[in-house]
């Protein structure tokens, strides 16, 4: 088994233990420890508490570079505050305080979700009938000090795991019994709105105690969820035993809904900390019964199985491949570990370069956002040092810095979707809208083809004519490409309307170029279109997803990859990324025309665009207003 060249360090952080490991290899999990969250003042203080209580081989401790983090909270930004618990911290000042290159920080129920496909069948229980089937949608959720949910959704040959806060759906009764609960709830917590998590928890088990005991007429102790089910399953006390009965119905109708929600044909995952423990009762509880009770439904979600993971260490199996994805994204990605380069550096830069340097390491996030101006007095530097600091980086100037930067910063990892709900201030709402649009961003920039591009490039700047096809609410980019390349003086058109599509690919002929922009690339109008373009002898251009029938019928494809359900939302981030993509090709195509316009697009704001003497061929001139659209500045 080979090993790292360093320990990595892993964490699952509830809102009552924090468990710790180092991982030495792959899978390799040692000096495993729990600690109390009560224990310690802050999440630094547990961290450094375990730290200093490893126990190291000969040769003394070593340097660990790299961690993950799953908790039990959503992770979205910078900032992470706990639901359950008073712990809140900054990733990128966390990971500065403990001295790591890489700091991962995840929902605990998004890592326990890609830690499900690396599960053996010694890992888990199945709980009633049913049979999975592969690849499909898995769901899991899991009761601890709270109810987490999540899923995963197959994409090629990996898996997109769901960041949900679905425990805190509202909970609603079947029965009297249950009605009785609601209202004790009610009651007790003072609100109106009562979650599932509020029931199906450590403290649900107890607050479901305490309806019963009310509900019966009995005066009873409070007892803690862990005496609950010792008194339940030792000593057979009767009102413990209806606590887990009502317990596991409630779990049982929980995990249904999210079968149906999620179309969870791959099964149904129960972790947590409480049902595990549970064991034979489990099986025989009221769970796979009420799982079944679907109404109209029921021969659907019966096929589904469900099972109990049983894996000792699934969290941070499942936090370990998320952080091994990151570092391979990384490593994958030229520049991208930008701020381990800057290390690397720092003895080759100039006094004043230096000084650039140690702001960025201190504070990589505000320069990121920081403007040149910001950046170069913060740092007691001029502008054009800050330039040639990029530059000794290998980067073409600032801007293609900070795409390196935000690439390389370490944080939440971009395997979510940050979900828009409801709730969000208007503040949230545009930090979720834009995170989801710039990592989405950030990943096709990772995934583009060179080779592809350039071959667009060419046929496009070899065009007798270029027609653009779109349909829906991508005829928009369609309207845009055509604004740009007319404005480039180069014949073509926009089509949006399936009649007038066919109409035009019709008279298209040899030399001529079809680009037909589809998210899905499955449309069989568009694919009709490109079919009568390539009878016509014109080469096709595709801007969709990769392995469609679209991009496989096209001469040439540039692949746009995003998860996006079109068919039930309004594609927001899906049709920016088909909008810079004809950004790119309109780029592509006005330097190749005219070589002399490469050093003005390359300036910045203040400079102005001359047009090209001579010029031998009709264009543009980077002194129009097009010059503002395709020029960024470096």
């Amino acid at each position: 088994m080979p090993r790292f060249d360093s320990p990595r360090l892993l964490a699952d952080i509830g809102g009552t233990y924090a468990r710790f490991a180092l991982e030495t290899g792959p899978g390799e999990f040692t000096q495993i420890a729990s600690l109390r969250c009560a224990d310690h003042a802050d999440f630094h203080a547990a961290v450094s508490a375990y730290l200093r209580g490893l126990n190291w081989p000969e040769g003394g401790a070593q340097q660990i570079a790299h961690a993950a983090i799953a908790i039990a909270n959503p992770v979205d930004g910078d900032r992470v505050r706990m639901t359950n618990y008073h712990w809140q911290f900054s990733i990128d000042e966390m990971r500065q305080r403990l001295g790591l290159d890489t700091l991962v920080v995840v929902n605990d129920f998004t890592a326990l979700a890609m830690a499900l496909p690396r599960l053996a069948e010694v890992d888990v229980h199945q709980v009633g009938g049913g049979q999975a089937r592969r690849p499909s949608v898995i769901g899991l959720l899991g009761a601890g000090t709270g109810l987490g949910v999540s899923g995963l959704i197959p994409a090629g040959e990996g898996w997109i795991a769901l960041g949900t806060e679905g425990g805190h759906v509202n909970f609603g009764p079947r029965d009297e019994r249950e009605m009785d609960i609601l209202k004790f709830a009610w009651k007790s917590l003072n609100q109106d709105h009562v979650s599932y998590e509020r029931l199906i928890s450590g403290p649900g088990l107890e607050l479901i105690y305490r309806a019963l005991a009310d509900r019966n007429g009995a005066t009873v102790e409070p007892l803690l969820a862990p005496a609950i089910t010792q008194h339940a399953l030792e000593e057979n006390d009767a009102l413990c035993l209806e606590t887990l009965e009502v317990f596991c119905g409630l779990l049982g109708t929980c995990a249904a809904n999210l079968a149906v929600t999620l179309g969870s044909l791959g099964g149904i995952y129960i972790g947590g900390g409480i049902v595990p423990r549970l064991g034979e009762y489990f099986d025989r509880s009221p769970f796979r019964e009420r799982f079944e009770d679907k109404g109209r439904f029921r021969e659907y979600v019966s096929a589904i199985p469900t099972f109990v993971i049983t894996a000792e260490h699934a969290t941070f199996k499942g936090a370990s491949a998320i952080l091994e994805n990151q570092l391979r994204n990384l490593q994958a990605s030229p520049g991208s570990a930008i701020l381990g380069q800057i290390r690397r550096a720092r003895s080759e830069l100039s006094p004043a370069e230096l000084r650039v340097a140690d702001l960025v390491l201190a504070q990589p996030r505000s320069v990121l956002n920081d403007p040149i101006a910001e950046i170069a007095r913060a740092a007691g530097v001029s502008q054009p040092t800050v330039i040639r600091f990029c530059r000794s980086l290998g980067c073409e100037g600032l801007s293609d810095f900070k795409l390196r930067l935000a690439s390389g910063l370490t944080g939440t990892v971009p395997v979510t979707h940050t979900q828009v709900n409801t709730n969000d201030s208007m503040l949230e709402l545009g930090a979720k809208v834009l995170g989801n649009t710039a990592s989405a961003i950030l990943q096709v920039r990772s995934h583009l083809n060179r080779d592809a591009i350039d071959r667009a490039t060419e046929m496009l700047l070899a065009a007798r004519r270029i027609e653009f096809f779109a349909l829906g609410h991508y005829g928009v980019v369609a309207q845009d490409a055509q604004f740009k390349f007319l404005r480039f003086g180069m014949p073509c058109g926009a089509y949006t309307d399936p009649r007038l599509q066919l109409l035009a690919a019709d008279v298209l002929r040899e030399g001529d170029v079809a680009v037909v922009i589809s998210s899905g690339g499955r449309l069989p109008e568009l694919l009709q279109v490109v079919e009568k373009a390539q009878e016509r002898g014109a080469k096709v251009v595709a801007i969709t997803a990769s392995q469609s029938p679209l991009a496989k019928k096209a001469d040439v494809a540039l692949i746009v990859d995003h998860i996006e359900d079109i068919a039930t939302h309004l594609p927001m981030i899906s049709r920016i990324l088909h909008l810079l993509v004809i950004d790119i090709l309109a780029v592509g195509v006005a330097m190749r025309r005219n070589p002399d316009s490469i050093a003005a697009l390359s300036g910045g704001e203040d400079d102005v665009a001359k047009p090209a003497r001579g010029a031998a061929t009709p264009g543009v001139s980077t002194a129009s207003p097009l010059s503002r659209l395709t020029s960024h500045s470096r």
